[in-house]
């Protein structure tokens, strides 16, 4: 069982972000059922680019991208970036992440495009982007809505 989300927003986060994931390839329910994973397959440079500055403790919204497209869950980085071991070429990298909690109810696409204080995220502007920053503000908002 994952800890509460309130439990865990105690513990220092610097940073915030939205990672995405294929539920075919790799799903919420998975990573609630593995307890842990390593957040591998990243191949465009300005994921990797923010796979880098992930600090341990940063919370992270976990996103089912192409055939659901909405927010389900909390995840928590647990190692910063080390090398990808499914690449062989050392260009990219991975974090480690567990999960925290699932959210009661799954923060749509649609719901976060109709939000004016989300109109700007990274998801919305760069939506082929598959790991994007999010402020405090923006990822507690989200929260709120999947409550």
């Amino acid at each position: 069982m994952a800890p509460n989300l309130s439990t865990t927003l105690t513990c220092p986060s610097k940073q915030y972000w939205l990672m995405k994931s294929e539920p075919e390839a790799y799903s919420w329910q998975r990573l609630l059922t593995e307890g842990k994973t390593l957040w591998e397959g990243v191949r465009n440079y300005q994921a990797r680019n923010n796979l880098k500055q992930m600090q341990v403790n940063d919370l992270a919204l976990f996103y089912h991208s192409v055939s659901e497209k909405a927010v389900v869950g909390v995840c928590k980085i647990t190692q910063t970036a080390y090398p990808d071991p499914t690449d062989e070429t050392g260009k990219w990298v991975v974090v480690n992440v567990i999960p925290v909690e699932t959210l009661a109810v799954p923060v749509t696409l649609a719901a976060i495009k109709a939000t004016e204080a989300l109109a700007e995220i990274a998801l919305v502007r760069q939506s082929r982007l598959s790991v994007v920053p999010l402020t405090q503000a923006e990822f507690d908002l989200i929260l709120s809505m999947g409550a």
